[in-house]
């Protein structure tokens, strides 16, 4: 504990207290007012702090790393402004259910709202966003003004992470002396607080939602499982749930490129991948309407799946243990609050009989049963079959074909970042099922393209090579995570899409109903006409041009395994979005 002034013992206070709670990682802005918690985290010798210049690139980077972990990173930041570029991270961790714990410095009582300077109102300054949020009291010399802060923090921590993970924010409060100036009358304190005392009983917490009692409803013999996002760990585990899962109903299984069900395709022999495609013919939407959708966690990221489904108005059971509403188009659903892992415990002892009669009886499965699996199976396959076809004769560097190359190319469970707007769609529409086990991320709780970059660095940070996929408008958004290159500890490849623009633009009926193209150009798609081997020059970034695919692929496997490397594809924005156009309504 650091007695020098009751500033500094303080933030010692509340720094070891989360050590002892299981902290890890603190990302750390400069100012003056935040200036004894600062000292408390960078004196700490076994929390990594990391600090960084950009309060909005350090807010993703957090986000980033406790993505990665799965464990809360803290984030601190001087009075003022400063807050206040969280708050894209905030929202997007809040809507993500990442754990974040923000500590805001902030000027005494008595300096605000009197033009002290460098102060804002901060008490809920996130509005609605965190799962918990206070104003610290200010440092005190008195012992029972440390417990409180000590019990407090314990509450805190455990508010990022339960019932659900996501953001808690405490606003700090310090008189001066800001600087670690002795206070004699603090330092006369040291004898009277023995640590190991006062922190005996913190524990590193390892919460977990007890399972309730639940009798499953009889799930009919025609139905859909749709797994959409999920980037919760233990991918191996979820998939394999999936499958017993689609193994015990009989059900296909719909997974979107972000689930890491894509990636482990040879677990689940009902997986289908290309739904979008099949439910583009209404005709055959019409005829594979099932009796029942169990949807497990969020939506997919297909609009055609979400408007096949609120057309259809068909019953869901969404499963998903945390308190969130998942159901987004407000049709016919069914919040049943459990894991998937105690779902399919459920399914096993409620449905004992039938997955007896799947697993033995397959002479006597009901063939109407099997020809609406075969139907999806066989539609599946004939897209894929076009796809394939139709990657392997493109030699032009169309963005469709980055994502089917990926799928293939990567070394096995490589991390990959895809960012928003299109290239989350590509892969959607073209990354092909495999067994390579990649670990997807991304941030579609706010859809935003907000620091894309500083979010992947975060991923990669002291962990294996990663890789983001990424538009050139979501990189140029967040540059300023470059600054980062000179804390990162791993690997870091770009894949650049290079469209020179929004190429989502031209996807939507914007593109179509402008009525002059400067319009649409100026204030929709909005290039930006950068040289990218410049921006990387500029930041000491390792850059190549991609000219021919077989460059491609030999630079993605083995990665390298330090720095961040620049590979940009440039590509045609208005072409390609004309091709994509016609090869969707191909299959209308």
């Amino acid at each position: 504990m650091d007695f020098r002034n009751i500033n500094t013992l303080w933030a010692s206070l509340l720094v070891e207290t989360l050590y002892r709670l299981g902290l890890v990682t603190a990302v750390l802005c400069p100012g003056s007012r935040s200036s004894p918690l600062t000292i408390a985290f960078a004196q700490h010798p076994q929390i990594e702090t990391i600090p960084i210049l950009d309060e909005r690139s350090a807010a993703f980077f957090a986000l980033g790393r406790a993505k990665r972990s799965r464990q809360p990173v803290v984030l601190v930041c001087t009075s003022g402004t400063a807050g206040a570029n969280f708050y894209p991270a905030v929202i997007e961790a809040k809507e993500s259910q990442v754990p974040l714990l923000i500590l805001t410095a902030d000027r005494p009582p008595e300096l605000r709202h009197c033009h002290a300077g460098q102060t804002i109102d901060q008490i809920k300054l996130y509005g609605h966003y965190p799962n918990w949020q206070t104003e610290l009291a200010l440092a005190s010399p008195e012992p029972e003004l440390w417990t409180y802060l000590r019990q407090t923090l314990i509450h805190a921590w455990e508010q990022t992470q339960f019932p659900h993970a996501g953001v808690v924010h405490l606003n700090c409060p310090f008189r001066e002396p800001l600087a670690p100036i002795t206070q004699p009358d603090i330092l006369a304190l040291a004898n009277s607080l023995d640590p190991e005392v006062f922190f005996a009983g913190i524990q590193p917490s390892s919460l977990v939602t007890n399972a309730f009692s639940l009798t499953l409803p009889p799930f009919p013999k025609r139905g859909l499982i749709i797994a959409g996002l999920y980037q919760e760990g233990q991918s191996g585990h979820y998939c394999q749930a999936i499958a017993d899962i689609a193994e015990i109903l009989d059900y296909p299984v719909l997974a979107d490129a972000l689930s890491p069900l894509r990636h482990y395709a040879e677990m689940n022999p009902n997986l289908i991948s290309n739904y979008d495609f099949i439910l583009r013919n209404e005709e055959q939407a019409e005829l594979l309407t099932p009796e029942i959708v169990i949807q497990i966690g969020e939506l997919p990221t297909s609009k055609q799946l979400r408007t096949w489904l609120t057309q259809q108005n068909i019953p869901r059971y969404i499963i998903d243990c945390s308190r969130e509403n998942y159901d987004p188009l407000h049709g016919k659903s069914i919040h049943l609050r459990l894991s998937w892992q105690h779902f399919l415990w459920q399914l096993k002892e409620s449905q004992k009989e039938l997955k007896t009669n799947i697993l033995i009886q397959e002479n006597i499965r009901n063939p109407q049963l099997s020809d609406y699996i075969n139907q999806w199976k066989i539609l599946n396959q004939k897209i894929q079959d076009s796809i394939d076809q139709t990657m392997i004769e493109r030699e032009d560097l169309f963005e469709g074909k980055i994502p089917w190359i990926l799928a293939q190319s990567l070394p096995n469970q490589t991390p990959i970042f895809i960012a928003n707007s299109m290239p989350i769609r590509d892969a959607e529409f073209f990354w092909k099922p495999n067994n390579q086990q990649t670990i997807p991320y991304f941030n579609r709780g706010a859809n935003g393209i907000d620091g894309t970059l500083s979010t992947a660095l975060g991923i990669a940070h002291r962990d294996q090579p990663t890789i983001l996929l990424t538009g050139d408008l979501s990189l140029l958004h967040d540059t300023n995570g470059f600054l980062l290159r000179e804390k990162f500890e791993g690997h870091l490849t770009i894949i650049l899409i290079n469209n020179n623009g929004g190429g989502i633009f031209e996807m939507l009926a914007i593109a179509e109903e402008t009525t002059s193209q400067d319009l649409f150009e100026d204030y929709f798609a909005t290039p930006q006409n950068i040289d990218f081997s410049q921006l990387a020059l500029t930041y000491g970034i390792e850059y190549e041009k991609i000219e021919k695919w077989e460059t491609l692929k030999r630079l993605l496997n083995p990665l390298p395994t330090s720095g961040i490397r620049l590979l940009e594809i440039v590509t045609h924005r208005k072409l390609d979005a004309q091709w994509l156009k016609k090869y969707l309504n191909y299959w209308r």
